[in-house]
C-alpha cells in the first residue's frame, strides 16, 4: 500500500481573501473544511452549492523551481510521497479522514492575479494543478498526517 504525508495545509475564510497556512484542519465529510471558504458553498468555484468542491489537494513537489508558495495556489492539501492523480475515484485517507477522488483540477491564473505575482500560475504548474476530493468522514487533517492510498475504488 503506497503512502505519503501532508507536508503544508492552507485555508481562506472567504473567496478571493488569502489563504493562510495552519498545522490543522477539521474535515466536515459532504461539505468541507472547517473555516475555509468552500466548507458551506461560499467558494468561487461553488457559490450557493454546499458540498461541491470541498477540498483540492496538490503535490509539493511541483513547487519546487516556481516563484508560488503553498498558499498561493488557492489549494488546501498539500501532499508528497503519493501521486494524486492515481486516487481519481477511490477513497484513500489522510490522518483521520476518509476522502473520495472526485477529479483533476486544472490550474488556471486566479493564483497568480489574488498573489500579485506576474508569473502564470497556469504555465509553472501546467499538467500539475492536483485534485479535487471529497470527504467521506470528519475528523482532524494534520501536517506530517499519513496519506493512505489503496482503501477502496469506485
Amino acid at each position: 500500500m503506497p503512502h505519503g504525508k501532508v507536508v503544508a495545509l492552507c485555508i481562506c475564510a472567504k473567496a478571493g481573501e488569502p489563504m493562510t497556512e495552519v498545522s490543522e484542519v477539521i474535515a466536515e465529510a459532504g461539505n468541507g473544511i472547517v473555516g475555509d471558504r468552500y466548507c458551506g458553498g461560499n467558494g468561487s468555484w461553488n457559490k450557493g452549492s454546499p458540498g461541491k468542491r470541498q477540498v483540492t489537494l496538490m503535490n509539493a513537489i511541483f513547487f519546487e523551481g516556481t516563484v508560488f508558495k503553498y498558499s498561493d495556489s488557492r489549494r488546501n492539501i498539500f501532499t508528497e510521497g503519493v501521486e494524486l492523480m492515481d486516487l481519481i475515484g477511490k477513497e484513500f485517507t489522510i490522518g483521520e479522514v476518509t476522502l473520495r477522488g472526485v477529479k483533476y483540477c486544472d490550474p488556471c491564473n486566479r493564483p497568480n492575479q489574488k498573489a500579485g505575482i506576474r508569473e502564470s500560475f497556469r504555465d509553472a504548474l501546467f499538467d500539475r494543478g492536483g485534485l479535487i476530493a471529497e470527504i467521506i468522514t470528519s475528523g482532524a487533517i494534520r501536517v506530517n498526517d499519513t496519506v493512505k492510498t489503496s482503501i477502496k475504488d469506485y
